[in-house]
Order: C-alpha cells, then structure tokens, then sequence
C-alpha cells in the first residue's frame, strides 16, 4: 500500500466507501476513542452475523489474534503446531509466541495451500493444532484438514487474515475450523486500519479469548486478574471505521471478484504466466490476485516486476517460505513446491478502486515484457 505519482498504481489501497467519517466523528464527538465504546459490540456483532458464526471477539490486529486463538486453547511450551512453510511470518511467530514449536507443512501445487495429504506424517505426540491459511484468498480444503485433526485429536486454527469473502464447498472461511482469525490491514479486503478478529462458535473458547486480551482482568471483577493477560484491545475508533466496512462488505468482496475477472481476460494466453488456480470446492476472494511467471515467459518473475515498477505499477513477490528464514531453517528441511511457488509467484495490483483501464495497462505491460 503505497503512495505514488499521478499515473503510478499502487498493488494495494484502502476503500473509505461507507459511513467511516461519520461514525469515527461520532467517536470523537462523544469521547469514546479508546477501548471502550458502543463501536466495538457493534462490529464484533456485525462480523459474527455476517459469517455466521456464535462469537466474534475485537482485537488489535492479526497476529494478536492468533496468539490469542492459541493461549485459549492451552497451547504453549513443549507443544508442536502444524503450519505451513508459505505464508506471512506471523501465523509462525505467533506460535513461538506461546513457547510451542511451528513444525512446517509443504505447499499444495496450484494454489500454495497447505495440503491434507502430508500432515499426518507430522503429527507426534506432542502435535496439539493445525494451522490452515487460506494464501492470497484461496480456500484451504478444510474436509480433509478437519478430517485428519479429528482422527488425532487435534484443534484447527484457521488464520483468515487473508481469505475473508472466501467460501469453501458454499460456507465462508472463518467459519469452519475450532476457531479462526481475520486481520483488518489497511491493504486487507476491509480495514480498520490496525485490527483484528478472533471468531468461534464455542463460547468457552470465546470467554478465553476476551479474558486473556483485556489484560486478564476478571469480567465480573473489576482490576482482579486471575491469569497473565495482555493488552490486545481494539479501539472505539478503528471498530467504528471496522463497522462502517462491514456494512458495506459485498460491495469490497464483489469488486475484487470483478477485478479478478477483468485480470483473467485481460492476461489470457499468456505464453509463460499462469492465472490463479480455483479448486471446485473453492469461491476465491481475491485478496491479492497472483500470477506465476513460469521461464517460458522470457524473464524471470523480479525482472518482470522490475519492468512494471519502471512503468509505475506496484506489485509483491509471493511470501517467502518459513523454512528459509533464519529463525525457522534450523533442520534444513527443503519444501520444492512451496519455493517453486515463492520464486514465481507475484500479486498484481488488486484493491477497490482500480479502474478496468488499469488493468488493462498493467496486462499490456506483462503481454509486451515476455517478447
């Protein structure tokens, strides 16, 4: 999400479309900016209604709620985590968050996803959860992750942050797994700026969830604090801009679907470019639209974004895979689809105000950059 110049693309940029400005005003006007305020229920109620899903818990951002997702479920030292080698760093961190150890799971070929078919050889007796990310928007297959979490006794997180919109076999993401979370980025589908979701249907789960971000303060008990908690709460002011986004949340799913579409005929036949991968159990939400850029193409993936960059358009290369950062190559382990994935992948400018002529431009520059 970068400012640039008149004519310059950015890949990402938020959409103000609803009544942002008057309920943050609202805020203001009345005083209620921190973390306390009638924005907040009324997001986290929102939110719970729109995926259909018991309780929806406010929080700063992404990484906080999956640290959260995972102290409520007891998760914590000498305790392994499956989660998958391609994905942002914080589905990771958060897990060392707890002192439990993140055991990498490879890539899935065609989307990036974690796969079903590979997690039971990493399962021990100390596996206690899985970690299913929707990457760039694209459904994990959750039957089967469910299915093998069940046969072990395992819990399923699934980090939503990128994926909100998404549907899986008709059932929005978010909504399947134990428990699950949603970040509110400002390059995210919507925003609150900073902010995040914890989502569940277990309301003991959920009890966990808001006595641990508050600081562990007793709900019943003002300023006594049975457990160690932590100061994770979102403000008055980011939920009010939250509500105003969710209210207006077909509108932000159904643009980048439409951006989606413009990309796909606009990059046709493409020697060297490969489109998104869509599984028939999936309804893709688009949150970055990824391209790979295959060496018949006539550059590499960096050379092509090196060209777009040239002529003012932003793009991301793919996230690099956990296995190759210093803090999580420790064994030397060698995930080939998820590098493969990682060295091709790139996400084009995808946010809700890209014009159809935009995308052209950009499929112009991609068309004439191969020859």
């Amino acid at each position: 999400m970068t400012m640039g110049k008149p004519g310059y693309i950015p890949v990402s940029s938020p959409a103000l479309i609803g009544r942002e400005k008057e309920y943050v005003l609202d805020c203001m006007e009345s005083s209620w900016i921190s973390s306390t305020g009638k924005y907040i229920g009324q997001f986290e109620k929102a939110f719970a209604q729109y995926l259909g899903a018991g309780h929806a818990i406010a929080v700063s951002n992404g990484t906080v709620a999956l640290h959260l997702a995972l102290l409520a479920l007891g998760i914590g030292p000498g305790d392994e985590v499956i989660v998958p080698t391609l994905t942002y760093v914080a589905t990771a961190n958060a897990v060392k968050y707890t002192g439990a150890v993140p055991v990498l799971a490879e890539s899935e070929p065609g989307t990036g996803n974690i796969g079903a078919s590979g997690l039971e050889k990493l399962i021990t007796s100390k596996t206690k959860a899985i970690i299913p990310v929707p990457l760039y928007g694209h459904p994990c297959d959750m039957a089967s992750i469910m299915a093998v979490a069940k046969k072990h006794g395992l819990k399923v997180i699934e980090d939503a942050a990128e994926a909100l919109g998404a549907k899986y076999n008709g059932k929005l993401c978010g909504g399947i797994a134990d428990i699950s979370t949603f970040s509110f980025y400002g390059n995210k589908t919507i925003t609150t700026g900073e902010g995040g979701m914890v989502v569940t249907n277990d309301g003991a789960l959920a009890e966990k969830v808001r006595l641990f971000k508050g600081q562990g303060m007793d709900p019943l008990r003002r300023y006594w604090f049975p457990v160690v908690g932590y100061n994770y709460r979102m403000t008055n002011v980011q939920a009010a801009i939250g509500l105003a986004q969710i209210e207006r949340i077909g509108e932000h799913v159904g643009r980048r679907k439409e951006i989606a579409l413009w990309y796909a005929k606009a990059l046709s036949g493409i020697e060297g470019i490969t489109l998104p991968v869509v599984k028939s159990y999936a309804e893709h939400s688009y949150w970055m639209y990824t391209v790979l850029v295959d060496k018949e193409y006539g550059m590499t993936r960096d050379e092509l974004m090196a060209r777009l960059a040239a002529n003012g358009v932003e793009t991301r290369p793919a996230f690099f895979p956990m296995h190759v950062m210093p803090v999580y190559c420790e064994d030397g382990s060698r995930f080939k689809v998820a590098e493969d994935f990682a060295a091709r992948g790139m996400n084009l400018p995808t946010f809700y105000s890209l014009p159809q002529s935009d995308v052209e431009r950009i499929a112009g520059l991609i068309r004439e950059g191969g020859r």
